[in-house]
């Protein structure tokens, strides 16, 4: 009897595509809300013509697996040190620069995409997911632990049974809530105004593609990075983010997470683009909740990063 409890999953970044990096128990992967498509593929009909009633037998076609797990928004604990999450970052269409003892920042390629292996334990049964790519959401709330959410595509491996391996959880430094005092530097087109909530969906665009005579290969072919930002309506002699959405000006976005080195985070997105801001409601207090788009300059691949400091 397998328990739903009893799970886990293990990350380790690909040197070649879709070859098992065969992830070890110091590959573990703290995570929240794990869920797992076992298989997920087309489904053909063969459509037989017979003198009676009945279904035709059915055939699976790009057969491949997806699983979705959510992280907490924290660094390794240690300066210069990569989140354990860094390879599913990377697999997300992103970049690690490490500077030692100093820091590591993630931002966007359009080349050479880095892939992933994971290996998710059911409680005795490994599903062996290769050359993993996929997709994420970032959301940060007052009063909340800021998290990312991953939606990840893999190659189909046949499941085994394996027992649970001994594990090790590390650069993973433990969470932060959201909030005054933990959070700090927000900007949004250089207004710093009260905050409430952001998001950001880095919306790649994934698709399998399972050709003869080539390799079996998730690939991300574009995205379009989006959020929303929910702050206190200010007066619009302070900040006219109305004014400001008829236009095609862009302005940034950023905030701090974390006080400690080893566990700050920073979002950086430098030309964002704002559309039909709205009003809300909290506490009785008047907000405004702008969405946004982030753009690349003409330099490509500098919409937006995330650094662990």
């Amino acid at each position: 009897m397998a328990l739903t409890r009893k799970r886990l999953i293990q990350v380790k970044k690909e040197s070649t595509y879709g070859t098992d990096s065969t992830p070890t128990g110091t590959d573990a992967l703290l995570v929240r809300n794990l869920e797992i498509t076992p298989i997920e593929a087309d489904v053909v009909s063969r459509d037989l013509i017979r003198p009676y009633f009945g279904n035709s037998p059915q055939l699976l076609a790009n057969t491949r697996v997806s699983i979705t797990f959510q992280v907490e928004l924290a660094g390794s604990g240690t300066a210069g040190t990569a989140p354990r999450y860094g390879a599913v970052l990377q697999a997300c269409g992103l970049s690690e620069t490490i500077v030692a003892a100093t820091s590591v920042t993630y931002a966007p390629v359009s080349s050479s995409l880095s892939s992933a292996t994971i290996y998710f334990n059911n409680d005795g049964i490994r599903h062996i997911l290769t050359g993993c790519r996929g997709t994420f959401v970032l959301n940060a709330e007052v009063g909340q632990i800021p998290t990312i959410d991953f939606t990840m595509i893999g190659v189909y491996n046949a499941p085994t049974d394996t027992a649970l391996p001994s594990v090790t959880y590390s650069a993973q430094a433990s969470p932060l809530i959201f909030k005054q005092g933990n959070t700090s530097s927000f900007q949004f087109f250089s207004y710093a105004g009260c905050l409430q909530s952001v998001s950001l969906d880095i919306a790649n665009e994934t698709v399998y593609r399972e050709l003869v005579g080539c390799t079996k290969e998730i690939l991300i072919t574009d995205r379009a990075p989006s959020g929303t930002v929910m702050i206190e309506a200010p007066a619009l002699a302070t900040k006219d983010y109305f004014s400001i959405a008829q236009t095609e000006t862009t302005g940034n976005l950023t905030f701090l997470h974390g006080t400690t080195a080893g566990n700050r985070v920073t979002l950086t997105a430098g030309q964002c683009d704002i559309t039909n801001p709205t009003y809300g409601d909290q506490d009785g207090v008047q907000m405004l909740n702008i969405p946004y788009v982030a753009v690349p300059t003409t330099a490509g691949n500098d919409e937006l990063s995330l650094a662990f400091t």
